[in-house]
């Protein structure tokens, strides 16, 4: 018997879903997660993993959706830069975002966006950026971060796929590139790579 039917083969009515802070004790969850939603053995789960531990401008800010006591979705704000003319500027990075496979579609990752930009709000940062489809983050708040003079930190992130979320702190002057710390690089997860 699978522990989502109700012993006849019946799916069961997942119950409600809660967003909350991180917890050490869901780090193999959220590990497992990324796992599931990125493909095995890719760099994800190690970025999440090694961004907990850097240092950082910014700590990190780590949520996770849980339904039926299980972590079914996470989002992660990293630390980056924005390599303003008049100064660098503390901003931070919606990287990442995943939900189980088999939980996705249930407005999950929905719940982890709104929540996300209510943290980085509520943390004053001007701005937080992501790298990903514009149909699902456009949806959700995000608009082209070229509209307010930003750049790429990568010719690999396609133009469209480079959003950003101006927050009340955000001013006009804050234009210039987005800088990513050395994890990102170090493990390969920025931008596209062929195949």
């Amino acid at each position: 018997m699978s522990d989502h039917d109700n012993g006849a083969g019946v799916p069961r009515a997942a119950g409600p879903v809660h967003v909350r802070a991180e917890r050490a004790e869901d780090q193999a969850a959220v590990y497992a997660l990324h796992d599931a939603a990125f493909g095995a053995g890719g760099p994800v789960p190690r970025l999440v993993d090694a961004l907990r531990l850097a240092p950082a401008a910014l700590a990190p800010t780590s949520l996770v959706a849980e339904q039926d006591g299980e972590v079914v979705g996470h989002v992660l704000l990293s630390a980056v830069r924005l390599d303003a003319p008049p100064r660098l500027v503390d901003v931070l990075s919606l990287a990442p975002l995943g939900v189980l496979p088999r939980a996705q579609g249930q407005g999950i990752g929905t719940r982890l966006v709104a929540e996300a930009i209510a943290a980085a709000e509520g943390i004053g940062v001007p701005l937080l950026f992501v790298e990903g489809s514009p149909t699902y983050y456009g949806r959700r708040g995000f608009g082209p971060a070229e509209e307010l003079g930003m750049r790429r930190p990568s010719l690999r992130i396609p133009r469209a796929a480079f959003q950003v979320v101006p927050l009340p702190g955000y001013e006009p002057w804050m234009t210039g590139t987005l800088v990513y710390p050395d994890l990102f690089w170090a493990l390969d997860c920025v931008g596209l790579r062929d195949g």
